[in-house]
Protein backbone atom coordinates (compact mmCIF):
# COMPACT_ATOMS: atom_id res chain seq x y z
CA UNK A 1 0.00 0.00 0.00
CA UNK A 2 0.02 2.49 -1.43
CA UNK A 3 -2.02 1.80 -4.59
CA UNK A 4 0.21 3.82 -7.48
CA UNK A 5 -1.50 4.22 -10.71
CA UNK A 6 0.63 5.11 -13.72
CA UNK A 7 -1.34 7.29 -16.81
CA UNK A 8 1.03 7.26 -19.98
CA UNK A 9 1.38 7.64 -23.68
CA UNK A 10 1.46 3.94 -25.29
CA UNK A 11 4.48 3.12 -26.43
CA UNK A 12 7.16 2.51 -24.24
CA UNK A 13 8.77 -1.08 -24.55
CA UNK A 14 8.36 -3.83 -21.79
CA UNK A 15 11.80 -2.45 -20.20
CA UNK A 16 11.35 0.83 -20.23
CA UNK A 17 7.82 0.35 -18.49
CA UNK A 18 9.91 -2.15 -15.78
CA UNK A 19 12.56 0.53 -14.84
CA UNK A 20 10.05 3.35 -15.00
CA UNK A 21 7.74 0.94 -12.37
CA UNK A 22 11.17 0.06 -10.32
CA UNK A 23 12.17 3.69 -10.09
CA UNK A 24 8.99 4.96 -9.00
CA UNK A 25 8.86 1.91 -6.24
CA UNK A 26 12.17 3.47 -5.47
CA UNK A 27 11.01 6.45 -5.21
CA UNK A 28 8.22 6.01 -2.84
CA UNK A 29 9.93 3.46 -0.42
CA UNK A 30 12.50 6.01 0.77
CA UNK A 31 9.85 8.52 1.20
CA UNK A 32 7.56 6.77 3.03
CA UNK A 33 9.40 3.70 4.17
CA UNK A 34 7.07 1.30 3.41
CA UNK A 35 8.17 -2.33 3.00
CA UNK A 36 9.36 -3.52 -0.02
CA UNK A 37 6.87 -5.98 -0.76
CA UNK A 38 4.62 -2.96 -0.21
CA UNK A 39 4.29 -2.95 -4.19
CA UNK A 40 1.10 -2.50 -6.22
CA UNK A 41 1.27 -0.76 -9.40
CA UNK A 42 -1.21 -0.40 -12.27
CA UNK A 43 -0.07 1.34 -15.49
CA UNK A 44 -2.90 2.46 -18.33
CA UNK A 45 -1.65 3.66 -21.60
CA UNK A 46 -3.34 5.92 -23.64
CA UNK A 47 -3.37 6.81 -27.43
CA UNK A 48 -1.79 10.28 -27.34
CA UNK A 49 -5.00 12.40 -28.45
CA UNK A 50 -6.67 11.14 -25.08
CA UNK A 51 -4.12 13.02 -23.00
CA UNK A 52 -4.20 16.39 -22.73
CA UNK A 53 -1.91 17.59 -19.93
CA UNK A 54 -1.35 21.53 -19.89
CA UNK A 55 0.57 23.04 -17.32
CA UNK A 56 -1.51 25.26 -14.81
CA UNK A 57 -0.09 28.16 -16.45
CA UNK A 58 3.57 27.33 -14.78
CA UNK A 59 5.57 27.51 -18.36
CA UNK A 60 6.37 23.95 -18.35
CA UNK A 61 7.02 21.83 -21.53
CA UNK A 62 5.11 18.82 -21.89
CA UNK A 63 6.13 15.87 -24.14
CA UNK A 64 5.06 12.70 -24.70
CA UNK A 65 6.97 10.68 -22.46
CA UNK A 66 4.56 12.50 -19.91
CA UNK A 67 3.29 10.01 -17.25
CA UNK A 68 0.42 11.03 -14.47
CA UNK A 69 1.30 9.04 -11.19
CA UNK A 70 -1.76 8.83 -8.81
CA UNK A 71 -1.16 7.55 -5.72
CA UNK A 72 -4.10 6.36 -3.12
CA UNK A 73 -2.39 5.91 0.49
CA UNK A 74 -3.15 6.21 4.20
CA UNK A 75 -2.17 10.14 5.58
CA UNK A 76 1.51 10.99 4.99
CA UNK A 77 3.41 14.15 6.29
CA UNK A 78 3.81 16.98 4.19
CA UNK A 79 8.10 16.32 4.74
CA UNK A 80 6.79 12.39 3.52
CA UNK A 81 4.86 14.04 -0.10
CA UNK A 82 7.66 16.73 -0.57
CA UNK A 83 10.45 13.46 -1.01
CA UNK A 84 8.22 11.80 -3.13
CA UNK A 85 7.58 14.61 -5.08
CA UNK A 86 11.71 14.98 -5.40
CA UNK A 87 12.82 11.55 -5.45
CA UNK A 88 10.20 10.83 -8.56
CA UNK A 89 11.94 13.71 -10.30
CA UNK A 90 15.12 12.78 -9.43
CA UNK A 91 14.93 8.71 -10.08
CA UNK A 92 12.66 9.16 -13.65
CA UNK A 93 15.21 11.46 -14.95
CA UNK A 94 18.14 9.42 -13.79
CA UNK A 95 17.37 5.79 -14.67
CA UNK A 96 14.45 6.74 -17.06
CA UNK A 97 15.86 9.83 -18.95
CA UNK A 98 12.13 11.95 -18.44
CA UNK A 99 12.09 15.36 -17.33
CA UNK A 100 10.72 16.27 -14.38
CA UNK A 101 8.31 18.69 -16.70
CA UNK A 102 6.97 15.53 -17.87
CA UNK A 103 5.89 14.14 -13.87
CA UNK A 104 2.44 14.72 -12.78
CA UNK A 105 1.66 13.33 -9.16
CA UNK A 106 -1.58 13.42 -7.51
CA UNK A 107 -2.20 11.72 -3.88
CA UNK A 108 -5.70 10.90 -2.58
CA UNK A 109 -5.74 10.12 1.64
CA UNK A 110 -7.51 7.46 3.10
CA UNK A 111 -7.57 5.52 6.22
CA UNK A 112 -7.34 2.17 7.82
CA UNK A 113 -10.84 0.78 7.30
CA UNK A 114 -10.48 1.92 3.31
CA UNK A 115 -8.18 -1.33 2.83
CA UNK A 116 -8.22 -5.35 2.68
CA UNK A 117 -5.49 -6.47 1.06
CA UNK A 118 -7.43 -10.32 0.52
CA UNK A 119 -9.57 -12.93 2.29
CA UNK A 120 -12.43 -10.32 2.82
CA UNK A 121 -10.55 -8.77 5.93
CA UNK A 122 -9.72 -5.42 6.59
CA UNK A 123 -5.83 -5.85 8.30
CA UNK A 124 -5.23 -2.68 9.31
CA UNK A 125 -8.33 -3.08 11.41
CA UNK A 126 -7.56 -6.46 12.47
CA UNK A 127 -3.59 -5.74 13.49
CA UNK A 128 -2.23 -7.94 10.98
CA UNK A 129 -0.96 -4.97 9.38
Amino acid sequence: MPLVRFDLVEGRSEEELQSLLDASHEAMVDAFQVPDRDRYQIVHQHPIQEMIIQDTGLGLERSKDIVIISLTSRPRTEEQKEHLYQNLAAYLQERCNISPEDIVVSITNNGDADWSFGNGEPQFLTGKL
